[in-house]
């Protein structure tokens, strides 16, 4: 079976806690994961419990068909390549 699906679902939870401006650790201390489990949910070399995944959406504060609307996660990340930094913030 092929992981296209879990590397997309990554994706998604990825963009999605990207907009919620969380670091992995962040979300994983959410979930009650280790920020090593968060990495490889969104790298797609995890596949998460259905009830991990009510708790990833619950973390993310999202419906579950979020996690997998595939088609925003496209849009959102096309032309990207690897890791994009987190967003600075303004000097103070």
């Amino acid at each position: 079976m092929s992981q296209r699906v879990q590397i997309r679902f990554g994706q998604q939870v990825r963009q999605l806690r990207l907009a919620a401006e969380m670091t992995q650790e962040d979300l994983a201390h959410r979930c009650g994961l280790f920020r090593t489990y968060m990495s490889r949910i969104e790298t797609g070399q995890a596949n998460p419990t259905l009830t991990m995944i009510q708790a990833i959406a619950d973390s993310l504060a999202v419906p579950i068909p979020a996690l997998f609307d595939f088609a925003e996660a496209a849009k959102g990340t096309a032309g990207q390549t690897g890791s994009s930094p987190r967003p600075k913030r303004p000097a103070s």
